[in-house]
């Protein structure tokens, strides 16, 4: 019986240590892959088209596009996480958007295109004054990346955008006060109209841009 127990317990003390280790080992991944993960990606882009300038370009017209989640929820005083990068997936970041109205929510959500858009167009200038067909190519990837995430599909941001713009149509606008509920209000349509007509006029602009930087047979 005595040896059962010392046996038991030697079991208990290696799943412990092991658990303790697996949560060490996980976290220490998740931190690495944090802090590391722009340089990982960055690598990645760097094999993938075999150039490291141009997927060193890529991983940094990412990052602009999460800064501009970033700046905003700053802005509007939300806390925000640094960006997760992970491979040929894009990036992302976490939002505390509890409480948020649908209009703030969609500014987030609108933040990280447009902004992404704007290092695009910085880049296009560049490569035009430069001639450079490198730059070309990046800038219409960067248009490309920012007019996909403007879909409105569920979990890309013009799906985020999408939501809020309904939400704000048609979901009734509650005042707290010390977290109670005090007082109801109709929908904030003209809010809902706002954030479509910047949704649309964005969309328009990336669009076209993309357009207007379609390669020409150049070569990375």
């Amino acid at each position: 019986m005595d040896r059962a127990r010392v046996v038991k317990r030697s079991l208990e003390r290696i799943g412990g240590a092991a658990v303790a280790i697996g949560a060490a080992a996980l976290k220490f991944g998740f931190l690495f892959a944090k802090f590391f993960g722009f340089f990982i990606s960055a690598a990645a882009y760097s094999f993938w088209f075999h150039s490291w300038t141009f997927g060193f370009g890529l991983a940094v017209l990412i990052l602009v596009h999460e800064l501009g989640h970033i700046l905003e929820s700053r802005r509007q005083g939300l806390k925000v996480s640094w960006p997760m990068f992970i491979p040929f997936f894009g990036a992302f970041v976490t939002v505390q958007r509890a409480g948020l109205t649908p209009f703030r929510s969609g500014l987030v959500s609108l933040a990280g295109p447009l902004v992404g858009s704007i290092g695009a167009a910085v880049v296009w200038v560049v490569g035009s004054m430069n001639h450079s067909a490198q730059l070309d190519a990046l800038a219409n990837i960067g248009f490309l990346l920012n007019a996909f995430n403007l879909l409105p599909i569920g979990f890309l941001d013009g799906g985020h955008v999408a939501e809020s713009i309904r939400q704000a149509w048609r979901v009734p606008v509650i005042r707290f006060e010390g977290g109670v509920p005090m007082q109801a209000f109709a929908p904030d349509r003209a809010r809902a109209v706002q954030l479509f007509a910047l949704y649309a006029g964005i969309a328009v602009a990336v669009v076209l841009c993309l357009l207007a930087t379609r390669p020409n047979g150049a070569t990375l």
